[in-house]
């Protein structure tokens, strides 16, 4: 496989990465983007620590990220909308374009808070893909109008706010818990509060257990609604 050292972008295409755990569907991701003229194929990744160490390397323009990276059993379960939310965190100029198997409501929701530009699932013909591609290397998103609105709709509707539970955090969870809410990444709370990442992660698990919820994007939600309180006070 092709290192992104040995992948050169003409400047005058877009420069495109790739994560899938799948090697023959990254070959033929490959093969199909890198026969458009206006697209390049500039690195690639097998699972979330190689896209996160080789893609600001090559700073594409594009990533597409597959949604789910191994089993759920080794911790692969939405593991590419987190790389999505750090890789936007090092290149805020890049568009994720997420690409899954499954017509999941709770991963689409994910992904969008996550700032992914697009989302579509891998049984989309090649050329629909190409198009998606330089759609969101456009600037433009990429998500299905019904899709976005129940997301919308969820974010809109009722949500626990956890007055009761957020008493029984500590200061030091109440301040991880607000920049979960700022959509910072467990490695960019660990460097803004001096601890290591390991902390970070067992402390937002502590987090989520006090506040009654299983997902880390509903206490983001939660966080939101706390500094929309604050500011109306």
């Amino acid at each position: 496989m092709a290192q992104p050292a040995d992948l050169e972008r003409p400047a005058t295409r877009i420069g495109v990465f790739l994560l899938d755990d799948h090697e023959v569907v990254r070959r033929g991701l490959r093969d199909l983007l890198d026969a458009e003229p206006d697209l390049c194929v500039v690195g690639e990744a097998a699972n979330a620590r190689e896209a996160i160490a080789r893609a600001p390397a090559v700073r594409p323009r594009v990533a597409v990220l597959d949604v789910r990276l191994g089993s759920s059993a080794e911790g692969g379960d939405h593991e590419g909308i987190e790389v999505c939310r750090e890789l936007r965190a090092r290149l805020p100029d890049l568009a994720c374009l997420m690409l899954t198997s499954f017509d999941d409501d709770e991963a689409l929701f994910d992904a969008i808070m996550a700032g992914a530009a697009g989302y579509v699932l891998k049984q989309i013909n090649g050329s629909d893909l190409v198009s998606a591609v330089r759609t969101v290397a456009g600037g433009r998103s990429m998500l299905d109008p019904g899709a976005t609105a129940r997301v919308m709709a969820r974010l809109r509707g009722p949500q626990p706010s956890g007055p009761v539970e957020l008493e029984r955090l500590s200061p030091r969870e109440r301040e991880i818990l607000e920049l979960i809410g700022e959509g910072l990444t467990n490695r960019q709370i660990a460097e803004r509060l001096f601890l290591a990442e390991k902390t970070v992660k067992n402390r937002i698990s502590t987090i989520l257990s006090k506040l009654g919820v299983g997902r880390r994007i509903q206490a983001a939600v939660i966080a939101e609604r706390i500094r929309d309180r604050r500011a109306a006070e």
